[in-house]
């Protein structure tokens, strides 16, 4: 399967992509390539192999949740520029 410089510019036309001849042969050319590199793959047996989501094998990191101890109001506004009431003060955003 062959894609045209035609159909490389109405997708650019599609996509509002303003595209010089040149560069549309390039990229028609590059596409071009990527579809024969496609069609290689396809050719390769896969039968009996296992998809996979990565290339190399995945594991969790998260930690589980656990209930610590908490800093404490004071201490949590202690640096806050505003902290009026035991809350963070932020500046006003609706008038």
């Amino acid at each position: 399967m062959k894609i045209t410089v035609q159909e490389v510019g109405y997708v650019a036309h599609l996509a509002r992509l303003d595209m010089e001849e040149d560069e549309k042969e390039t990229f028609t050319s590059q596409l071009n390539n990527i579809l024969q590199y496609m069609e290689i793959l396809n050719g390769v047996d896969t039968e009996g192999v296992q998809p996979m989501t990565h290339a190399i094998s995945q594991s969790n990191v998260f930690r589980e949740d656990e209930e610590g101890k908490s800093i404490g109001v004071e201490r949590a506004l202690a640096n806050a520029p505003d902290g009026d009431m035991g809350f963070f003060g932020v500046p006003r955003i609706i008038e």
